[in-house]
């Protein structure tokens, strides 16, 4: 009996130019979301932490440009996830779908955020000083629609973002090895503690700009920041899923007979 041969060590397939291409998209729309969704809080601030903004002289330009800094937050989230569908769909296509669900769940959301709060500069150019104008009414219709960007600052940068970049893309990324796995799971477990942070917001126990909720929110934005970087200047780490679907090899071998 002639012992048996051990397998041959399979290299994992690198990256071609186009999908270096797609890592490197995929990285810098990541990098986007950073640098326009932290700015976009601080342009929001006059009317986010002003009682009495629809009433006084307002700070428009200085809303407005917030609000557009969120449309682009808004488009690469929802960017990250389709450019980066093609190539995590081949590890598990029902988690990259979810993924992109994801995104554009939270998209919407932030974008139902801007759009309340763009709705208090309305009002205020509209109806600030008109004759006839119910100061104390108009003064709670704004503060409505703050309270509303509040919640949807809740619903969409911490349950989707927990739930699609954490849990989501972290297990897409770390089952593939498209990049580090030790990067990933900051995503496994930036995740879910981002979900439990924002559940516990939810229900009152503390406030979401509180210390505990940074601290639990924190590994999930090293984990987006260092994913954005990463896919930025490497790209993707040679992985099974990275090789060309079977159409693109060539047509199957005609059966015998």
């Amino acid at each position: 009996m002639q012992p048996s041969t051990p397998a041959a060590h399979v290299t994992p397939p690198t990256q071609s130019p186009q999908q270096r291409r797609i890592a490197l998209i995929a990285g810098v729309l990541f990098l986007i979301t950073f640098v326009t969704s932290i700015p976009a809080l601080f342009f929001y601030e006059p009317v986010l932490k002003h009682v009495g903004y629809v009433l006084g002289a307002g700070a428009d330009t200085r809303v407005e440009f917030g609000a557009f800094l969120e449309v682009l937050l808004a488009i690469a989230n929802i960017g990250t996830a389709v450019v980066l569908f093609p190539i995590v769909k081949r590890q598990n296509e029902s988690v990259a779908l979810g993924y992109v669900a994801s995104r554009i769940l939270e998209s919407t959301v932030i974008v139902i955020g801007l759009v309340s709060v763009l709705s208090v500069v309305t009002l205020r150019q509209d109806l600030a000083g008109a004759a006839g104008t119910d100061p104390a009414a108009l003064t709670t219709v704004g503060r409505s629609l703050v309270a509303i960007h509040d919640q949807t600052f809740l619903l969409g940068p911490a349950f989707c973002a927990g739930i699609g970049n954490g849990m989501l893309l972290g297990y897409l990324m770390y089952r593939s090895g498209l990049v580090p796995r030790g990067m990933a799971m900051l995503g496994l477990v930036g995740g879910p503690l981002a979900f439990v942070t924002a559940t516990a917001v939810l229900f009152g126990a503390y406030e979401q700009s509180s210390g505990p909720s940074f601290i639990l929110t924190l590994p999930e934005a090293v984990w987006e920041l260092s994913l954005g970087v990463y896919l930025t200047v490497k790209g993707f780490r040679p992985s099974p899923v990275l090789a060309p679907p079977s159409t693109e090899r060539g047509p199957a071998p005609a059966p015998a007979g």
